[in-house]
């Protein structure tokens, strides 16, 4: 299960550089790109229990929802990935269903015939 801490920097990791002649040098710490950043740090400011769709962040970013999708899945995992949706409250498909998972377990308010869409009306979240 992701876990996020507020205001927490994110770093991707590399490897050491090496001269070939001995032990690595210090690596250099590189920050997520902003745009990046930006989109995961709203996702952070969703609580349990709420949602929001992926045109959402896009609307408060700046970008387009396909473009939220791109950093969600490059580096959604960093965060709560499963409080993202599609625009009719269908969460995302990957890790087998782990997203509905999580959403129930949540209290997530859901709806359909088989309870496999959130009810944006009720646990969306205002960002």
């Amino acid at each position: 299960m992701a876990e996020s801490w507020p205001g927490l920097v994110r770093w991707i990791p590399v490897l050491p550089a090496t001269d070939g002649d001995g032990p690595a040098d210090e690596p250099p710490a590189y920050e997520l790109p902003n745009y990046a950043d930006a989109v995961l740090s709203q996702v952070e400011r969703v609580p349990e229990g709420h949602v929001v769709t992926y045109g959402d962040i896009a609307a408060v970013v700046g970008k387009g929802p396909r473009q939220v999708g791109a950093v969600m899945s490059q580096y959604g995992g960093l965060v709560t990935w499963w409080r993202v949706l599609r625009a009719d409250g269908r969460p995302a498909q990957c890790h087998d269903g782990e997203a509905l998972e999580h959403l129930r377990a949540e209290g997530t308010p859901l709806k359909g015939t088989f309870l496999d869409r959130v009810d944006l009306a009720r646990a969306r979240f205002p960002l």
